[in-house]
């Protein structure tokens, strides 16, 4: 698979597979870090937003690392779950990890499913690692995929900020997620929308969840 831009090429590579050590978390732990940073654990904040949801649903993570989510979903009880992630070596660790779990190598900007294929579509800090240049063309394809629900969960701010990485520029940004999506996409309504502001700092991050409503122009 060719990488087109600048920060697929990078978390490709060693990069991604760097912070995956960083990061290899499971429910317990990455619970503990939500309630430590926010409060509020993952779980508790997925129930608040999907949790009435049908478990039978269609769900795909675009961007699932290790699949760490896509696990929190399964023992909420939803059954048919997905995912793609960039880093080839890191979806095979994901397949290792997970068990009834689709979890396949591929991109946000080429998702290999066909339109409407999903109930539902999500992200989870991933769209703040790309560019604002190719944001639109990410978006259009999890859009693209979604039959009814597209959800996220990223960093927040009025307008778009580039902020370094680990000593990385271009790498990440914030930015008002739900208005890109609802400015791109007309036919796009916000379902729900929560700001956890950070309890050690002033960074807020903003999980949502948006509903195509069928009949209005895209």
């Amino acid at each position: 698979m060719s990488k087109n831009t600048f920060q697929e090429k990078i978390w490709s590579e060693k990069f991604g597979k760097e912070y995956v050590a960083r990061n290899m978390l499971n429910i317990a732990s990455e619970n503990e870090l939500y309630k430590k940073n926010y409060g509020i654990t993952r779980m508790k904040m997925d129930e608040e937003f999907i949790g009435k949801l049908n478990r039978s649903m269609k769900i795909l993570e675009v961007g699932s690392n290790i699949g760490i989510q896509l696990v929190l979903l399964q023992k909420m009880g939803f059954r048919h779950l997905y995912g793609i992630e960039i880093n080839k070596d890191v979806a095979e660790l994901a397949k290792s990890r997970t068990k009834n779990i689709n979890i396949i190598y591929g991109s946000a900007f080429d998702i290999p499913f066909k339109d409407n294929y999903f109930d539902l579509v999500f992200t989870s800090g991933v769209l703040i690692h790309i560019s604002p240049l190719h944001i639109q063309k990410a978006m259009k394809e999890i859009y693209r995929c979604s039959k009814k629900y597209v959800w996220g969960f990223e960093y927040y701010a009025d307008k778009y900020t580039d902020i370094e990485y680990r000593g990385r520029k271009n790498m990440l940004w914030k930015t008002n997620f739900v208005k890109l999506y609802l400015n791109y996409f007309k036919d796009l309504a916000l379902q729900k929308e929560s700001r956890y502001k950070h309890l050690k700092s002033d960074n807020i991050d903003t999980m949502f969840l948006l509903k195509k409503n069928s009949g209005k122009k895209k």
